[in-house]
């Protein structure tokens, strides 16, 4: 090997372990339920941790014929609650992985 220049059977293997590693880190997001709520509790928004939503609950005490404005609030709250944390356990779970990527060459 040329003195100076990576060795590229390394550098392949540790990419194809750091790709096994996102892999696994995707799927146990892609598992993971995380609910957020508005309203104190009257509207929950469960997503996945990939950031699906999977399920909304409405307390019937939400839902008042003539006030629709405030139960969309509600709901659009309650995702973006779930949906932040989500973003974060995505983070969380992907920036020891990511952050390898900077001892590669190139990257």
């Amino acid at each position: 090997m040329t003195e100076g220049m990576p060795d590229l059977n390394a550098l392949l293997a540790q990419a194809q372990q750091m790709q096994a590693e996102m892999t696994a880190a995707h799927e146990q997001l892609a598992n993971e339920r995380i609910t957020g709520q508005a309203g104190g509790g009257l509207v929950t928004a469960t997503v996945t941790g990939a950031g699906e939503l999977t399920e909304l609950t409405i307390d019937p005490a939400a839902a008042d014929p003539d006030d629709t404005e405030t139960l969309a609030d509600l709901v659009l709250a309650a995702y973006r609650d779930a949906s932040q944390q989500a973003t974060q356990r995505q983070r969380d779970a992907m920036g020891p992985l990511t952050e390898g990527l900077g001892g590669l060459p190139g990257m």
